[in-house]
């Protein structure tokens, strides 16, 4: 029985579970992002964070700790001298795991998992604004803060003529008199002068 044995097996022996969930590691810190399925994620994530938190101290000792989970030179250099300082403000919660759907062959879940810090897409949008849960203010300050910024609008408006641009006059051409038609004379007086006339 598995008691107290809290991480998933992922069908391997130990001693092919730390070497592979070790690899791994060392992939996902030289190359900031790497394609596996959600399973291995999961638990690689849970073996690295805290790897990546003993390397905010840069001693000798956690240098040694580390290099006994990673065992890569290469791997331990780049943790301990790019990404130590990339996310020496962060908390916690410094990787990712991005769902891409399911495999064509078996149909297992593939996912990236990437380091928060180095993706640029995402951080973007973010930094410009980043507020946390502790720096909300009340709603009272916030309408009292809009009010003051209300009336130094209109003050600085006040205080500052507009200057009228001068208007130029346009000569207004006058339209052609229409010509008016003669008043005709209705048909039935030229009849009955017609007949004067005649007889």
């Amino acid at each position: 029985m598995r008691h107290r044995n809290k991480n998933k097996s992922l069908s391997r022996t130990s001693s092919h579970r730390k070497a592979m969930l070790s690899n791994m590691a060392c992939s996902l810190i030289m190359h900031k992002r790497i394609k596996t399925t959600v399973a291995k994620a999961k638990v690689l994530k849970r073996y690295i964070e805290p790897i990546i938190t003993k390397s905010k101290n840069d001693t000798t000792h956690s240098r040694r700790i580390v290099f006994s989970k990673l065992k890569n030179k290469e791997a331990i250099s780049e943790l301990f001298s790019i990404i130590s300082e990339k996310i020496s403000s962060r908390p916690g919660g410094y990787t990712r795991i991005i769902k891409l759907g399911k495999r064509l062959g078996d149909s297992a879940e593939i996912c990236f998992i990437e380091l928060v810090d180095f993706n640029d897409v995402y951080n973007s949008n973010k930094e410009e604004n980043k507020k946390t849960r502790r720096s909300r203010r009340s709603k009272s300050t916030s309408k009292i803060e809009n009010a003051e910024s209300v009336n130094k609008k209109q003050s600085s408006t006040e205080e500052a003529p507009v200057e009228e641009a001068p208007v130029e006059e346009v000569p207004v051409e006058e339209a052609p008199a229409e010509e008016v038609p003669a008043e005709e004379v209705p048909a039935e007086e030229d009849n009955d002068k017609k007949k004067e006339e005649e007889e």
